[in-house]
């Protein structure tokens, strides 16, 4: 088995409290690649665009937090998915609008996959749209 659950775990906290590529690409091969099929990461194709990201929205929503609800290991070995729901409320600079002071609580999915001991690719499974409406930018 090369998925790692401690080093996924680590990861991901890392990831969803905005600390950014410089933290999050100890866990990740350098070319680690990411997909979305949602709006607002139309474009992001490496888990570097998508870490940096995530930095972003933790600027935008300083009190941004997660909580999780499943971590397991596939029985191939090789991947790790993780649900949760991402909370935060836009009182930071940042975004399409000032501030709107309104609150978002957001599921979502990631699937890792990973080549020996580091993630190699990582999808999102996520409703960008009412996270949108949730937040007041759409």
């Amino acid at each position: 088995m090369s998925a790692n659950p401690g080093l996924a775990r680590k990861f991901f906290d890392a990831c969803e409290t905005g600390r950014g590529w410089g933290v999050c690409k100890e866990y990740c091969h350098a070319d680690a690649t990411f997909s979305a099929q949602a709006n607002v990461l139309e474009g992001v194709s490496t888990l570097e665009g998508y870490c940096n990201w995530m930095q972003g929205i933790s600027t935008t929503m300083p009190d941004s937090s997660y909580e999780l609800k499943f971590f397991g290991v596939d029985e191939s070995g090789d991947s790790i998915a993780a649900v949760a729901v991402f909370k935060g409320t836009h009182t930071g600079e940042g975004g399409p609008v000032p501030p709107t002071g309104k609150s978002v609580a957001s599921d979502y999915a990631y699937h890792m996959v990973f080549d020996g001991d580091r993630i190699k690719h990582m999808t999102k499974v996520w409703n960008d749209g009412i996270a949108l409406q949730q937040a007041g930018w759409a």
